[in-house]
C-alpha cells in the first residue's frame, strides 16, 4: 500500500482549519480510509490508503478531500487554464516503444520548502504508482525561465520544444545530481539514477530526448538535466510526461497540476503536435457516469432523499443530476483528477465515505438463517494450527503477484503443466507492476518473504493457507480458484527428509494416506522431489528448491518446501 508523508502544519494551512489538532486531523484521515501509521522524524504524519485514490498522493489532494468532507468545498471543480503559449513538437525519431507526450505549463507557483518536498514525493510516488517504476509513464518537472523555446514558424508565435530521438552516443548533457557533460549511454552507465533505470531504455535503437533552442534538457524516463532544475526560486514550470500509454500519462498530469492548483498556481495550456494533428493538453475532460438511486440504497442499506444524494456526490467533489422515471438514475461528474472511477460501485462508494460508514446501523439481513463459520473456514483454522504446532510461522501474504516473480524467477513456464504453471488471471489495467495477476501457487510469495529477510536469524520456517487462481476456460467464471497449504524450511542443513517428515505429520494429523513418488519439477532439484499424493489423488510437490531459485531469490543457505491443495485434507 502506498505511504505519503503529511505534514498536519500543512493540512492546516491548506484546509483552512487551523485550530484542528492532530489527533481530531487522524480521525478525519481515517474515516477517508487513510490509515495512520506514524510520524516521521519532522513529524510528519505517515498516512496509508488504498492505491485507487492516487490523488491523494501529496498533502495538497489529502487537503483537498478533508476540504470536501467538511462541507468547505462542493462539486466538481476544474482549474481555469491560459491559452497556450508552448507547443511540443513530437518529431518522427520518437522511438516507438515510447511514442506519447503531455504536459502543462505552470505560472506562479509559491514553492516553499514544503511545497517543493512534497511535489518531489507526489512525482515519486505517481512513478511508482501509475507509470509503473516510469515504464508507463515517466514526469518532468523544469524551470521554465531556463528553458529558450525555438519559434515554430515566421508566421507562428509562441515556444516549442521538441520531443525526439537520439543516437545512445548522441548529444551530451548535464544530468541532475551531476557535473559532467554525458551522453545518454554514459548516463545509463556512470549516472546511479541512469544505472537505475537503463533497463527501461537500453534495448531501445534510439533514445528518447527532449531539446529547448539550446540544446538537450531531459532524458525521459531516466533523468532530467541540471540547466533546468526546479528549486524554492523557481515561479514557472514546464511539466513533461512521457509513456506508452496517452490516458495513462494524461491523468497523471491532472493529478500534478491540481496539486500546483492548490498552491496558487495558474495552468497555461500546451499544445503537442503530432504528424497527424495537434491537440491541447492538460486534458480536463470531465467524464459521467450513471447509478441507480435504488442501487445506492440497496448497497448502502439506507434509504436515503433525492436531494440527500445530491448533495453526498457534490460533498465528495461530485457533481449528479437526477432523471426521474420508472427508476430514478443519477448522471454523475467525475473531476479529470479522479483515476478511480471505474464502475457505479465506485460512485456508491463515494456516497458512502461522504454520508460515514460509521453512520451506517448494523442488521440482520432479510433471510432465514443467521451466518455461521464455513466448513472451508474451519478446516483452513485446523491446518494452520496443526502447522503452527509443527514449528511453521503463519504468514498471510497478498493474492496478487507479478508475472515475473510467480514464473520467471520460480523457473516455471506459463502454460506448463507443472505445480503454478497454469495461465494467468491477469489485471487488464494494473495500477502497479508488482502486482499484475492473480498467483497461481503460494511458494512464490515465501519465496519472495525470504528474500526479503536475509537479515533475520535462521532458520526461517514459514507456512501459508492462501488463494490461488488460474485461467480454466470450463469455469463459469474463467477462472479456478482454490486454497494451497504451502511451507518452506530455510537453515543450513535442509533436506528434502525434513519437509516430507513436516507434511507426513501434518497428513496424519488429518487421518489421509500419503505418498511421494518421485516427480520433476523446474523449480525443484531433480532427484530430490516428489509429488504429493493424497488419498490416490496427486495434490501438490515437495523437494528442495533448485540452486537458480535460491540464487534469484539471494538466498545463501538451502530451502526445502512443500505445496499442495488444501481440499485434500477434508
Amino acid at each position: 500500500m502506498p505511504v505519503v508523508d503529511v505534514q498536519p502544519d500543512e493540512l492546516r494551512r491548506l484546509t483552512g482549519h487551523e485550530d484542528k489538532s492532530d489527533e481530531e486531523f487522524k480521525d478525519d484521515l481515517f474515516a477517508l480510509g487513510l490509515e495512520f501509521e506514524g510520524v516521521t522524524d519532522d513529524g510528519a504524519f505517515q498516512l496509508e490508503f488504498g492505491p485507487d485514490r492516487l490523488d491523494r498522493l501529496s498533502v495538497e489532494g489529502v487537503a483537498r478531500s478533508l476540504r470536501y468532507q467538511y462541507g468547505d468545498a462542493r462539486g466538481v471543480s476544474v482549474p481555469n487554464t491560459n491559452d497556450p503559449d508552448w507547443t511540443f513538437v513530437v518529431d518522427d525519431d520518437v522511438p516507438d516503444e515510447r511514442p506519447y507526450v503531455t504536459g502543462a505549463v505552470v505560472r506562479g507557483v509559491d514553492l516553499d520548502d514544503a511545497a517543493l518536498d512534497s511535489l518531489i514525493q507526489l512525482q515519486e510516488k505517481l512513478h511508482a504508482t501509475m507509470g509503473r517504476k516510469r515504464a508507463k509513464g515517466a514526469i518532468g518537472i523544469h524551470d521554465l525561465t531556463m528553458l529558450k523555446g525555438d519559434v515554430l514558424s515566421e508566421n507562428a508565435s509562441g515556444n516549442s520544444i521538441t520531443y525526439t530521438g537520439i543516437e545512445p552516443d548522441g548529444d551530451t548533457f548535464v544530468a541532475l545530481d551531476s557535473n559532467d557533460e554525458l551522453t545518454p549511454a554514459e548516463v545509463l552507465e556512470q549516472h546511479a539514477t541512469g544505472r537505475k533505470y537503463a533497463d527501461l531504455v537500453s534495448e531501445y535503437d534510439r533514445y528518447p530526448a527532449i531539446y529547448d533552442e539550446i540544446g538537450l534538457f531531459s532524458f525521459p524516463p531516466v533523468i532530467n538535466g541540471r540547466r533546468t532544475e526546479v528549486s524554492t526560486d523557481s515561479r514557472d514550470l514546464l511539466v513533461e510526461l512521457t509513456g506508452t500509454d496517452q490516458w495513462t500519462i494524461d491523468r497523471m498530469c491532472n493529478i500534478i497540476c491540481y496539486a500546483l492548483a492548490a498552491r496558487g498556481a495558474t495552468i497555461e495550456d500546451v499544445e503537442v503536435q503530432y504528424e497527424t494533428g495537434t491537440v491541447t493538453k492538460p486534458d480536463f475532460e470531465v467524464e459521467t457516469k450513471r447509478v441507480s438511486h435504488d442501487r445506492i440504497e440497496t448497497v448502502l442499506g439506507v434509504e436515503l432523499e433525492l436531494d440527500e444524494v445530491i448533495d453526498l456526490f457534490e460533498r465528495s467533489g461530485l457533481d449528479a443530476n437526477a432523471e426521474l422515471g420508472e427508476e430514478t438514475v443519477y448522471e454523475v461528474s467525475i473531476p479529470p483528477y479522479r483515476v478511480d472511477v471505474l464502475h457505479p460501485l465506485d460512485l456508491v462508494d463515494d456516497v458512502g465515505r461522504a454520508y460515514g460508514f460509521n453512520e451506517l446501523e448494523p442488521r440482520y439481513p432479510d433471510v432465514g438463517t443467521v451466518g455461521q463459520r464455513h466448513e472451508r473456514s474451519r478446516l483452513e483454522d485446523a491446518v494452520r494450527t496443526s502447522l503452527v504446532g509443527l514449528g511453521f510461522e503463519d504468514l498471510l501474504n497478498f493474492h496478487m503477484i507479478s508475472e515475473g516473480e510467480n514464473y520467471e524467477r520460480m523457473d516455471v513456464e506459463v502454460g506448463s503443466d507443472y505445480l503454478g504453471g497454469g495461465d494467468p488471471a491477469s489485471i487488464t489495467e494494473p495500477y502497479s507492476e508488482d502486482y499484475t495477476m492473480l498467483r497461481t501457487w503460494v511458494l512464490p510469495s515465501l519465496t519472495m518473504v525470504l528474500e526479503n529477510n536475509t537479515h533475520r536469524a535462521y532458520p526461517q520456517d514459514l507456512a501459508e493457507i492462501g488463494h490461488v487462481a488460474h485461467r480454466d476456460d470450463d469455469e463459469n467464471t474463467r477462472v479456478a480458484e482454490a486454497r494451497h497449504v504451502a511451507a518452506v524450511l530455510a537453515r543450513h542443513d535442509a533436506t528434502y527428509e525434513d519437509a516430507k517428515a513436516r507434511l507426513a505429520a501434518l497428513c496424519r494429523d488429518f487421518d489421509v494416506e500419503l505418498e511421494t513418488p518421485a516427480t520433476d519439477h523446474p523449480s525443484f532439484i531433480d532427484g530430490r522431489t516428489a509429488a504429493v499424493v493424497i488419498d490416490g489423488e496427486e495434490v501438490g510437490v515437495v523437494g528442495e528448491l533448485h540452486p537458480k531459485v535460491i540464487v534469484e531469490h539471494d538466498l545463501e543457505l538451502p530451502v526445502a518446501a512443500f505445496e499442495f491443495d488444501l481440499s485434500a485434507l477434508a
